[in-house]
């Protein structure tokens, strides 16, 4: 018998217990795994290509207060600015849902294509959205979704403003992060709200990422002493300052996942040092015979890493194959775009695995150690 197959015999000798034991390390990864995938996707939103060549300005009080329309015309003349649109979040439910997955944005057509030149569409859809105020651009994620087509009307429900919208799709966009969102005429949610002189946001692209700094600073202080102080930001900052809504999530999500770690050594720490105490008798004969310390050691540690990297590859694999078959954003309503598992996630979790590997075949080799051929001998007898 060669040292590969005894040690293999030895992991299988009680084949229930390998399998629970595998089992567990492999439930145990692939729970890890999702919390550590979902700590990404809440604390590091997906970006855009274009997404450092933009800045968001709003209302320094509160993103709730609106800035005046006339601010547009001196966003325009700093340099820098290569484009500026209004962006105002409308809110309003589809059909008969109580909570819509996408959002919807009063935007000005030709200023829009100038800012998120990333998004694709074909230029005749384009052109049939800026020449109808009653018209709009849907994403294809939600086209998709709720079985729309170009040409069809879509009604929503005002909440934060007194009217409802009843708009045609014209177009379909596709090519960024979030291909969900509603875009359409600030001119007709102006003329349906009787508010003919506010936005709720402007956001601007500029001309290099070198200048960035640059451009933010002089738009804080071009309207510093005005009525509407604006505080400019990039769109991470912006997409960063909402996660901070959440409080500390994180931290609350890798406590969960530290005691997910904490619970499966101790089982797998447990079942090793039971596997190995009902074969104190065999091993004292491996050490009579001649066997070293350090070799019994390293059978030892190659069955326990063994079972927690079979477990391993089970669990991370099969987290890593479930969240890339699964729809995760039709699951969760929309609240999360991607749940993607990174391999910086499945390396993080291979480590684990690895430690857990390592840990468990401390304590039983220790106590093998300190235990002499006689006493082994005397076991079980």
């Amino acid at each position: 018998m060669t040292i590969a197959g005894f040690i293999t015999k030895n992991a299988l000798r009680n084949r229930r217990r390998a399998l629970l034991s595998v089992g567990s390390v492999a439930v145990s990864l692939f729970l890890l795994v999702t919390l550590m995938t979902l700590v990404r996707e809440l604390t590091i939103p997906p970006e855009d290509i274009g997404a450092s060549l933009r800045l968001v300005v709003r209302n320094k009080v509160s993103l709730a207060q609106p800035l005046p329309w006339k601010q547009i015309t001196q966003l325009d003349k700093i340099p820098g600015v290569m484009a500026v649109t209004p962006f105002t979040f409308f809110g309003g439910n589809y059909k008969d849902l109580k909570v819509t997955s996408f959002a919807q944005f009063a935007v000005d057509p030709v200023r829009f294509t100038n800012v998120f030149v990333e998004n694709r569409s074909s230029k005749e859809q384009i052109e049939a959205w800026i020449k109808n105020k009653a018209g709009c651009l849907v994403g294809a994620d939600t086209m998709r979704r709720y079985d729309m087509k170009i040409g069809d009307t879509l009604k929503l429900t005002g909440t934060f403003y007194p009217c409802d919208l009843e708009l045609k799709i014209e177009g379909t966009y596709k090519g960024s992060v979030d291909d969900r969102t509603v875009f359409f005429h600030h001119k007709y949610l102006d003329e349906l709200s009787g508010d003919l002189g506010t936005v709720g946001t402007w956001w601007v692209r500029v001309a290099s990422a070198e200048v960035v700094p640059e451009v933010r600073k002089q738009i804080n202080q071009t309207f510093e002493n005005t009525s509407a102080s604006v505080s400019a930001e990039t769109e991470r900052s912006f997409q960063m300052s909402f996660v901070s809504m959440w409080g500390n999530i994180k931290v609350l999500i890798e406590s969960i996942s530290s005691v997910v770690v904490f619970t499966l050594m101790l089982v797998t720490v447990s079942t090793m040092s039971m596997a190995i105490r009902e074969r104190f008798r065999e091993l004292a004969i491996l050490k009579a015979i001649g066997f070293r310390r350090r070799e019994i050691f390293a059978f030892i540690l190659a069955e326990s890493f063994g079972l927690a990297a079979l477990g391993g590859v089970i669990g991370i694999g099969g987290a890593a194959l479930f969240w890339g078959l699964l729809d995760v954003q039709k699951l969760s309503n929309g609240f999360l775009v991607y749940f993607e598992v990174v391999p910086r996630t499945m390396a993080r979790a291979a480590v684990v695995a690895a430690v857990l590997g390592v840990v468990s075949a401390i304590g039983p080799s220790l106590s093998v150690a300190q235990t002499s051929v006689v006493e082994g001998l005397k076991t079980l007898d």
